[in-house]
């Protein structure tokens, strides 16, 4: 089993509620690039109108998969608090089907990173992005 796969587990396994919820999964983690894919499959009760997936719920896609681009791959940072984010939904998220979420990292600083993501919706068409602005905690230099 390569490092990646067995921090995919160990980020699978500590999985936030909503993640689960939202039928979230990590499939893949580039160390090198700083870049995270989800597999999501919404259940129809997060939906409205039928089988459109909530906006909220859309962001908070998103934003998992932009903060875990992060910290699953930068073992100093503890935290990381999105001080701004802005969605663009550009086509329709549908609950029942595997969205595919990707979030990366743009660009990172001690305190601060630039952050973007995108859901691919069954058929490969986008249909939903974000950027972000996040905080960032780092753990002591001495830990």
């Amino acid at each position: 089993m390569t490092d990646s796969q067995t921090r995919i587990e160990q980020l699978n396994a500590m999985a936030p509620d909503f993640i689960k919820l939202l039928g979230g999964c990590i499939i893949e983690l580039d160390m090198d690039s700083q870049r995270t894919i989800f597999t999501f499959t919404v259940p129809l009760d997060y939906c409205h109108s039928g089988d459109v997936v909530q906006g909220g719920f859309v962001t908070a896609m998103l934003d998992a998969a932009m903060s875990h681009a992060l910290f699953g791959t930068d073992d100093t940072i503890s935290g990381v608090a999105s001080l701004d984010i802005a969605t663009q939904f550009i086509g329709v998220c549908r609950g029942q089907q595997s969205l595919r979420v990707a979030g990366w990292v743009k660009k990172a600083t001690f305190r601060t990173a630039f952050l973007e993501a995108d859901i691919q919706d069954d058929k490969g068409s986008v249909v939903a992005t974000a950027q972000s602005v996040a905080k960032l905690s780092r753990q002591p230099a001495d830990a």
